[in-house]
């Protein structure tokens, strides 16, 4: 049987493509986060008429699918890893567990048991 060798690297970071992409996003939510508000507020309102409410739907359609904040992806400042990410701090739980361990968090000391 072949042994296989597993390379671990400690310092993982997520493809730089998927990192750009998303501050495009965020850059875009940013840009058009007026429009789309007043739209919204014009198709919601139900005492416009109909077709006033239909022409604001077409208009939000016509808007870039990448401006809306629902595709944002919240990633870890440091590695861009987007799994398992507290919203607060906007790090991964690993980049986390690594900076504790390392003393950079004052105040954080990994538990031991």
């Amino acid at each position: 049987m072949k042994s296989k060798k597993i390379k671990q690297r400690k310092d993982k970071m997520a493809k730089t493509s998927a990192i750009q992409r998303n501050l495009k996003r965020i850059k875009m939510a940013k840009k058009f986060h007026n429009r789309r508000k007043k739209l919204k507020a014009i198709i919601n309102n139900r005492k416009l008429p109909l077709n006033e409410r239909f022409a604001a739907q077409l208009k939000l359609s016509k808007l870039p699918k990448n401006s809306a904040r629902t595709r944002i992806r919240n990633r870890c400042e440091i590695t861009g890893r987007p799994h398992g990410v507290y919203r607060k701090l906007k790090i991964s739980r690993i980049a986390l567990r690594q900076m504790a361990s390392s003393g950079k968090i004052p105040g954080m000391t990994k538990s031991s048991w």
